[in-house]
């Protein structure tokens, strides 16, 4: 009986290894965006809850992070400066030189953020 016991005990405040969920977030919203909540969960298989959970830890954790915008947008634009740059060398029948390049990757790196910054105060263009 002893083994039984210890099998079924379980501490409490634990469910399914986990914390028990006892809080509630709440809000209001129009029959038309309930509709559209209630069609991307199920899109994703999920209840309304666990999706609108998922969604607000989600963005918690951007937000902690810096969002994920302000560290990925200066990447990107890093990334389409070299190509635009790069590649129009190419076009245009040109060859460019390692120093050239190196000249290039440090141009980029400086003025990415600026440029990201920029993107973002205009609202994303």
């Amino acid at each position: 009986m002893a083994i039984l016991d210890a099998q079924m005990s379980t501490k409490r405040g634990k469910i399914r290894g986990r914390e028990s969920r006892n809080q509630t977030l709440t809000t209001k919203v129009t029959a038309t965006e309930y509709r559209a909540v209630e069609d991307a969960a199920a899109s994703e298989a999920k209840t309304t809850g666990e999706w609108l959970r998922d969604l607000a830890l989600e963005a918690v954790a951007v937000k902690a992070a810096g969002g994920t915008e302000t560290v990925m947008l200066p990447e990107i634009v890093g990334v389409r400066l070299l190509l635009v740059n790069a590649l129009r060398s190419v076009a245009i029948g040109q060859t460019m030189t390692p120093e050239a390049f190196d000249k290039l990757l440090d141009q980029i790196g400086t003025a990415k953020h600026e440029l990201a910054g920029k993107l973002l105060a205009e609202g994303g263009r």
